[in-house]
């Protein structure tokens, strides 16, 4: 069940996503929130330079691993723009983060993806649930699906 919170925190991670495309890089962002409501971190992709682990997913997990107890990620929220990808979702599990809300789906980004002629990534979009086991994971949200579908239109226009 997506709450009002978790709209805030999505439309934080969009936010983030435009960031990322005015910087010239791939379109996501995510937010790192405790269990009480604060924002720990957050961050966009920084793939841009060729590094593609530079992901905002991998970059709170690691912050949290450094930061925060065991428990305390267990409470913890990540928010993303676009569902991890697996090596997001690994590195969320290995940490132990807590639930996950997702703006669009994998399905969806290889779905539009693929309408605009881009071809398939080497590694395979996998549903979150596929990688790790034992989380709660709530995506898509219906009212941001289509402004994250503009911003990677627009990523992929600027590249033709």
């Amino acid at each position: 069940m997506i709450s009002e919170s978790d709209l805030k925190y999505l439309r934080r991670c969009v936010e983030l996503a435009e960031t990322a495309l005015r910087k010239g890089d791939e379109p996501f962002g995510s937010v790192l929130v405790s269990a009480d409501g604060e924002v720990l971190m957050e961050d966009h992709n920084h793939v841009a330079g060729g590094d593609h682990t530079q992901h905002p997913e991998f970059a709170l997990a690691r912050w949290a691993a450094n930061n925060m107890t065991p428990e305390e990620r267990s409470k913890a929220v990540v928010y993303t723009s676009g569902e991890h990808c697996p090596m997001c979702a690994a590195a969320h599990g290995w940490v132990g983060l807590g639930r996950i809300v997702y703006a669009s789906s994998s399905e969806q980004l290889v779905q539009w993806l693929s309408e605009i002629g881009v071809p398939p990534s080497r590694v395979r979009n996998l549903p979150i649930q596929d990688v790790i086991r034992d989380v709660t994971v709530d995506g898509p949200v219906p009212e941001l699906v289509e402004q994250v579908h503009k911003l990677h239109l627009e990523f992929y226009e600027k590249k033709r």
